[in-house]
Parts: C-alpha cells; structure tokens; sequence
C-alpha cells in the first residue's frame, strides 16, 4: 500500500500588535527632579484616572541643581531612555508630555481685580475671564516694579496663577459661574519663574520629540494629589521635600491659598554626610537611606578606608543640618500660611528621612497626630491595578497627570493659536511675537528669507540669477491682518502661517545666452557640458561664430512657408532692364516648392530695439544704502526680503527684533517701495 502522506503541523507565527499613536484620553507626564525622573502614563476614565505604566531612572550625574536643568544633553538623553522603556511596554508612541516647572528663582504676588456690571448679569466664562485678566496684570505689574527697584534685570515668565477666591456681591464664593449678580471680584496668586527655567524644559522636551501639552506648577500639582477639593475647606498645607527644592502649598476655605519653594531639601543631609565622613555623593546617598533600616553602617570613604558606624553615631552628625533644614522649611509654611496649619502632609522622597517628621513638628509646634507623610488620599483621583500608588514620591508626577488628565490646570487665560490652546508664559506686555517665540516659531519662521541668488560673469560681465522670493508670512488675529507688536488678550484667537524661504537660484551652462550656439565655450577656462551646474563665481567665455550669428539673425527675419499669405495678385515677372525705383523694396526670387512662380520677399524690417533695463531701487537700511535689480517677475520687495542684508544672525537671537519703515513699525509681509528707509536691528536689553 502506498504511504499516505505525513500531515506537518501547521505553525502559527503571530504578529507583533502594531505600535500606535498616543491617544487623546492618554496623559503622559514626566517629573524632572533633581535627583531622579520619574514617568506616568494614565488613561482618564470618568472622573479618576488609571495609572497603566510608572518607570524611574536616577541621574548618574548632577545634571539638576536646585530644581532646575543645568545640562540639557544630560537631562534628555535620561529622560529618552525612560520614554522608549515606556513606550515599548504599551506599545505606544508618546508624543506628547505633561510637565510641572520648579527652580530655586519662584517668585509670587497676589493682587484682585473687581468689575461692576450694568445691572443683574449671568455671569459667564468672558466675564470670568476679564476678571482674572484684570487681576494677573496687577499682579505683572507689582512683580515688574518690584524687580525694578531690586535691580533684578532677568526675564521672568508668568507661568501661571491660581484663583484663591471669588466674590458675587461681596460674598465669597467658590465658583462664580452661571451665578447672577452686578459686582464680582478674584482674588489669585500669579506665579513668575526667570525664563531660562522655563526655556530649558521645553528645549528638553524638544529634542526628544515631545510636544509639551500642558504645564503646571510643581506644589500645585503636588496638592492636587495628595489633598482632595472635599478637604480644602480644612487648613490644610503640604510640603514635597525632594533632593534639591521643597515645595509647599497651603489651602482653606476650600481654594489653594498660597505656595511656595524652599531651596533646601534632602541635599543639604547628603552633603553633610560627605563632609563629615570623607565619602563621594553615592555613598553618602546611601547611607542617608539606610539610617532608619540598619543599625550599624558599613562603608569606605574616598581614601579606601572601612568604616563601620552606628546609626545613633550618624543621626547625631546631621543633627543640626536637620533642624536647619526643618526651620527654614518651616518659616516658609508660615510665610504663606500665616500660622502654623492644623494638619501638614509631608510628600516626596526626602519625607523618609530620618527625624525629619519630628523635626518640623517641633519647628511648628504641632502636635505629633497633625503631621503625617502623603498618600492615604491618591485614591481620590488616580488608581491602579498593577501599581501601589501610595508612595509619597509619586506625589508630584501623580499630581501632573491628574491636574492635567482631570483639567484642573486654571486655563481661564486663555489664547488659541492654529486651533490649539497656546503655551502661555507672559512676560509684562505679551504680545503676538512673545505667543510665537513661546509657542516654539523663530524669527526665521516669522520673517522669512529669499533664496540665494547665483553670480557668474559672462565674457567678463556679471550675470545675476536670482532666488526665487519668499512668502511672507501671515498674521491673523481674531481674523484681521495683526502685528508682531499687537498685545494679545484672553480669548484672543490667533492664526500664523510661518514664511516659506525663497529657493535658491539654479542655472545650467546652457541658460547662459548664446551659449548652445557658441564657436568655442569654456567655464573657468576649461570646455564644459551645457549640462554643466553653475556655481557662484564661475567665468563663462564666449566666442560666437559670427557668420552664424548673421545667418540666423536672417532667418529669423524672414516669414515662413506656413505663415506666408499674399494679399495681392502675383506680379508679373519684371524684365531685367526694367527701372526699379529707388525707394521700391528690392525684388529677391525665392523659390518654394509649392509655387512655380517666384515671390517676392520683403526687406527684412528692423528688430524693434531693446528696451532699456530698469533701473536699480534703492532702500536705505540700517543708515546705509542698499541698491538691489528689480525682481525678475516684477513683484515688489517685502520687508521680510530685508532680513538676508540686515546682518542678523537668525540662529543666534535673543533679544527682541524691531522693524521699522520710514519710522513707523513694520510687518514682515509689508510690501516696499523705492527710498524707503528700514531699520532692522536686535535689541540687546
């Protein structure tokens, strides 16, 4: 019997799921801290949000001071590592980040700002709006003169506020929305970071291809974590000691009172302990940790020697750099609290410390049952089912992603950029160039450029090719033609199209005239292809065939076959001793197959003549002539053409940019006209 055939078993190979893009309802939010960084992703499901992916990475190096990045390339190069990690676990491509400033530098003022309506009025978000427009520019304007006086000349960005209360008819209120009444009032606290703080975190987050979605404060996101709205009524403040900074918030009557940040947190232990002991920053990190779990400390200091010391030993030498440490933190809880609070919540990683929660016990006078380390209220807000989430050093990022998952960032400031909400950091006057210079456009997306335009000489003539122009860019605010210099209020809504550069000029060997016809062509002294690119600077010679050169110039004077049409009977040939007069065209007998008579051609009339080339226009900027050709498609110049001749250093700008025309601001899209005087300079503050 013939064999029957084996069956192999099918092998299945299943495909890898396909990465996708970050959906809306994914927040994804890094905290950068001086010691570590730490990323959560959650998916925001009803009024919680749940934390699907949490990871960490330590700085090898101390790429953070104080708060604050000190070394971008560090920074980013650790926090990409984390992203990809990410990334890979869910099979997600995250292209957006949620972040929270801090810096040694916070600065705050409170200011209110009250309006009287005509008469009973709904109030509704416009209204809202004005209000707190009215109260951050008071609060701009006091921070301003402050600084003046202190000679502060850095550039602080307004980086965000929050309302403490609201009023309807001099009553307090929580929320003013939809109330009717005639006289309404805020009362908020406006937040001023220096701009490198900022500046540097969305460089970071740029050059790992992150799109910053939303920023918030540091103790405002802390508190929106670990202190639920339910609780507020209650004075209540929280303090989330990391290793460079410490951040505090207070609230009550049910609204975030103030916050602030101290430059003192658990770096000031560690260094202590290097000191004392002769170790590196490592060790020294490590035995800070092991103070509260081992009872007797082994390790080596620098010089290689073993040391074993109890714990009792090493509490008692940062002992005093505790209390310090407690004192100054407690002075700033009282700065912004007024007193002691009835209940302090220490977050973070430095609240592991050791004697830390007796430490400010103490410095307060509190009782012991008041103060306790954060986390029994995360539940509130966020959840998981593979994470434990109560941990006070997810303090921080937790409460990025729930302030920004949950929309409890106050955006009432509102402005829209290209029909998105437009990163908004205020700087005194905040006007259309600080939106775009804030919202990642550069002066070369703003004012464009022409293309470079090609010079060759030509039998020792300069010849021009020229780049092709640029478009303008465009500015629309609220749908009419806008300047740099509008200032922009809430609401505003904002339309840019950045300027396209002109190409640059491109010719051939061939588009030289005369060239396909030359006896003899050379480039630079050597015989070239007509296909030949031409370079700036290239010498073209030319030696015609002058024979040629006439040959053609006749044919093409005389009219073709196809074109030739008589409008009077053929003549009869003339006899040769027939007189022609003197001003009679001479007769020439041309023969053309399709006729057996001779006809009769005209004497080629003269080529019209050439007019004459236009002359150059002539502007005068920056106090110094400048005479350029007219445009090859007779289009105007624009102010943005200006910008190649200017001297500025597109790549390098840092202070503000000012156009002039004819001593009145220009737009970058403004056309010129001959003997117009441009300034176009930097202005170094």
């Amino acid at each position: 019997m013939p064999r029957k055939p084996i069956k192999k078993p099918r092998v299945t190979i299943e495909k890898e799921p396909k990465v996708r893009m970050q959906p809306d309802d994914m927040v994804f939010a890094l905290d950068i801290g001086t010691r570590s960084i730490i990323g959560i992703v959650g998916i925001v499901e009803e009024n919680k949000v749940k934390i699907v992916a949490i990871d960490q990475e330590e700085h090898s190096e101390r790429a953070m001071i104080d708060g604050q990045i000190e070394n971008i390339e560090k920074v980013s190069t650790l926090a990409e590592k984390m992203k990809k990690r990410i990334e890979a676990k869910l099979r997600i491509k995250l292209q957006k980040v949620c972040v929270a400033a801090a810096g040694r530098a916070l600065r705050t003022r409170r200011a209110d700002f009250e309006l009287e309506l005509p008469g009973t009025q709904l109030i509704d978000d416009e209204i809202i709006s004005r209000l707190e427009a009215g109260a951050i520019s008071k609060a701009e304007e006091a921070f301003e003169q402050d600084n003046h006086a202190e000679g502060d000349a850095r550039r602080f960005y307004l980086v965000g506020y929050t309302v403490c209360q609201y009023f309807l008819d001099q009553y307090p209120i929580s929320n003013l929305k939809d109330h009717r009444g005639q006289h309404v009032k805020a009362d908020l606290i406006a937040t001023f970071l220096p701009s490198e703080v900022v500046e540097s975190l969305y460089t970071t987050m740029h050059k790992i291809g992150l799109e910053v979605a939303s920023i918030t404060l540091e103790p405002i996101a802390a508190i929106n974590a670990a202190i639920p709205e339910n609780l507020r009524l209650l004075n209540l403040a929280l303090v989330d000691i990391g290793a460079g900074t410490s951040d505090i918030a207070a609230c009550t009557s049910g609204s975030v009172t103030g916050y602030t940040m101290a430059t003192v947190a658990g770096d000031e232990i560690t260094e202590t302990i290097m000191k004392e002991y002769l170790v590196d920053f490592d060790t020294a990190e490590k035995i800070k940790a092991q103070i509260d779990t081992e009872e007797v400390l082994t390790f080596n200091n620098i010089l290689g020697i073993e040391q074993k010391l109890s714990k009792e030993t090493i509490f008692e030498s940062i002992q005093h750099t505790s209390d310090q440490l407690c004192k100054e933190i407690a002075e700033k809880i009282i700065e912004i609290n007024g007193t002691a609070p009835s209940a302090l919540f220490l977050a973070g990683g430095g609240s592991k410390l050791a004697g830390l929660k007796e430490g400010l016990t103490a410095a307060l006078e509190m009782d012991a049952n008041r103060v306790a380390v954060a986390g029994n209220y995360f539940q509130a807000s966020a959840y998981s089912e593979e994470y434990d989430l109560n941990n006070p050093v997810y303090t921080t990022p937790l409460g990025i992603v729930i302030s920004s998952g949950l929309n409890l960032i106050n955006d009432s400031f509102r402005v829209v950029l290209n029909n998105k909400p437009a990163k908004l950091f205020r700087s005194g006057s905040f006007t259309a160039l600080n939106l775009l210079m804030m919202n990642g456009y550069q002066f070369r997306d703003i004012l464009g450029r022409s293309g470079a335009n090609l010079n060759v000489t030509v039998n020792g003539e300069r010849k021009i090719f020229y780049g092709t122009a640029a478009q303008p860019a465009s500015l629309l605010i609220n749908k009419k033609e806008g300047k740099l210099s509008d200032v922009i209020h809430a609401g505003d809504v904002i339309d840019f199209l950045p300027a396209i550069h002109g190409m640059p000029a491109k010719a051939f060997l061939e588009d030289i005239e005369g060239a396909s016809s030359a006896l003899e062509l050379t480039l630079n002294g050597k015989r070239a292809s007509l296909k030949t690119l031409l370079k700036n600077g290239d010498a073209i010679l030319i030696h015609r065939d002058p024979a040629k050169s006439k040959e053609s110039q006749v044919t093409e004077a005389m009219p073709s076959e196809e074109t030739f049409e008589a409008s009077e009977p053929e003549p009869e040939p003339a006899s040769e001793s027939e007189f022609i007069p003197e001003n009679e065209p001479e007769l020439v007998p041309i023969e053309i197959p399709s006729l057996q008579e001779p006809v009769l051609a005209p004497t080629p009339k003269p080529a019209p003549p050439t007019p004459p080339p236009l002359p150059d226009i002539t502007f005068y900027l920056n106090d110094a002539p400048l005479r350029l050709p007219p445009k090859e498609d007779g289009s105007p110049y624009y102010l943005t053409d200006m910008i190649q001749y200017s001297g500025l250093d597109l790549q390098n700008i840092t202070g503000k940019v000012s156009l002039l025309v004819n001593g009145r601001e220009g737009r970058f899209q403004q056309s010129l006209k001959n003997g117009d005087t441009i300034y176009i300079k930097e202005e170094i503050s």
